[in-house]
């Protein structure tokens, strides 16, 4: 029996650059992994089976951990059967990456039950044919990610936040938003600049999402007004949606009348290791 935690994300900034031949999206963007965060146990047993805390999660076959063991078990032809507890904390169709983590989650606990039969890029392309952003969570936890979001490249770790996460009832679902995108809306910045100016402490916080989110859903621009009239220097949505992460340098702020509120970090893991956090932040 093993049990890790599964850390959400955030985008520190995201840049769409062009639509591809293949119909997705290029993009830069600078991930981060945040101590918000689920937690899977897997233990063997005679056959596979998923369960969930949250009622709305799918545990069929659609949920990306049994992808995941699917895949992992077709990579390598090992026989065996697993059973899959979810302790959900992150939210859905949020834009925090709780999908892709479950199944980066799932396949390096297999690997680790196997004793480590697969190298940890390895993992990383395997889970690259679940979700684009999979292979993020085989970083250290801070990357720059190019291509869908698969083309990972460490950077060095970040100092920590004042941050908060902020959701409200609704959802969005990452296909909608990118009907919604107009490339027109996108920003015109060199990405390796912006990278270069988080890693030398003058960070540019951006979106070329958030226009097509806040036609989507706009009570998201609403929030995004009301978040900032409460005093927060920085309010930026993370990844498609609908989630905010809020940060504050100088005081901390009274948000707990938001449908989602979460206190946060930002998050690394060491080397050969996963992330690893002392408590649950609910």
């Amino acid at each position: 029996m093993i049990k890790l935690i599964s850390p959400a994300k955030i985008n520190l900034f995201l840049q769409i650059l062009h639509k591809r031949n293949d119909g997705y999206h290029e993009l830069a963007s600078l991930f981060q992994t945040i101590t918000l965060h689920d937690i899977l146990s897997f233990t063997f047993s005679e056959k596979d089976q998923l369960t969930c805390t949250d009622p709305e999660i799918p545990t069929n076959d659609s949920n990306l951990i049994l992808k995941a063991v699917n895949l992992f078990r077709h990579k390598t032809n090992l026989k065996f059967n697993i059973s899959i507890h979810l302790e959900k904390h992150i939210p859905q169709k949020a834009g925090l990456g709780g999908g892709s983590s479950n199944a980066a989650t799932t396949l390096f606990a297999l690997n680790r039950l196997f004793n480590d039969i697969l190298p940890l890029n390895e993992l990383a392309s395997l889970g690259s044919s679940i979700g684009s952003d999979v292979p993020f969570f085989f970083s250290d936890g801070t990357a720059y990610c190019t291509g869908r979001g698969e083309i990972i490249e460490d950077v060095n770790h970040l100092p920590n936040k004042n941050l908060w996460i902020v959701k409200p009832p609704e959802g969005l679902a990452t296909p909608l938003i990118f009907q919604n995108f107009k490339i027109s809306d996108a920003s015109k910045k060199d990405p390796r600049n912006v990278l270069n100016g988080f890693l030398t402490g003058n960070p540019d916080y951006f979106n070329d999402l958030e226009p097509a989110a806040f036609i989507a859903l706009p009570a998201l621009k609403t929030l995004k007004n009301e978040l900032k009239n409460k005093g927060f220097e920085t309010v930026l949505m993370s990844g498609s949606g609908s989630a905010f992460f809020c940060i504050n340098e100088t005081e901390i702020i009274d948000i707990n009348n938001f449908a989602f509120v979460c206190k946060t970090d930002f998050l690394t893991r060491t080397k050969n290791n996963w992330y690893e956090i002392k408590k649950i932040l609910q």
